[in-house]
């Protein structure tokens, strides 16, 4: 099956500035969301934007440096099931294009994994633990 886009992630500094900055611009957020590590709203037509906090994402990627300049934006792409994220990984890994994080099992029950596009920005795959 071929991964679908599903979401884009943002890495933030601050989760309230953050999110009352898409609120200003109409994001239907959950109220108290600002205390949250990880926060998520579904846009018109399907596709979810998704907030982490710096400290968040250290949690399982210790390397992790905030952005700068461009390449400020990860993408993740939904996968048929947790062996469609590793071949989706390898193909990708096989076609020369950089990893960032193999495959793994995360403690949100999701198999992921991210590459690196051309430009830098990271693409997350993503599939349940279990379906």
């Amino acid at each position: 099956m071929t991964p679908t886009f599903a979401a884009v992630g943002l890495a933030v500094a601050d989760m309230g500035k953050s999110l009352a900055f898409y609120r200003r611009l109409g994001l239907d957020i959950p109220p108290g969301a600002e205390d949250a590590p990880h926060v998520e709203a579904t846009l018109p037509g399907g596709v979810k934007i998704l907030w982490d906090t710096h400290e968040t994402i250290r949690s399982f990627d210790p390397n992790f440096t905030p952005p700068t300049g461009e390449g400020r934006i990860s993408f993740a792409f939904a996968c048929a099931g947790p062996a469609d994220v590793d071949r989706v990984y390898a193909d990708l890994i096989e076609a020369g294009h950089e990893s960032h994080l193999a495959p793994w099992d995360a403690v949100w029950e999701q198999r992921y994994a991210c590459v690196l596009d051309p430009d830098g920005n990271g693409v997350d795959l993503f599939a349940p633990l279990s379906s």
